[in-house]
């Protein structure tokens, strides 16, 4: 079993945020939460995501939780 920090999933908020011509304050304010909470999951350092940021989220950006994450196969997993 992989390790509690060993995951491949990425989020991919700073291209989302730059096809939409949104900067991270104003997604903070659109989906209810802070800027800081908010950096931590585009800076990749979040452990989990809530479903209803999630959708919030999504919704915001006008996108699917697909496009918003993906998972790196095992031999591109960062260390």
């Amino acid at each position: 079993m992989p390790a509690e920090d060993d995951h491949r999933v990425r989020l991919h908020l700073d291209r989302l945020l730059a096809e939409r011509g949104m900067t991270l304050a104003e997604l903070a304010h659109r989906v209810g939460i802070t800027t800081v909470n908010l950096s931590i999951l585009k800076n990749e350092r979040a452990k989990a995501i809530r479903f209803s940021t999630l959708t919030r989220i999504c919704h915001a950006l006008n996108c699917q939780p697909g496009d918003l994450l993906t998972v790196d196969p095992p031999d591109e997993a960062r260390s």
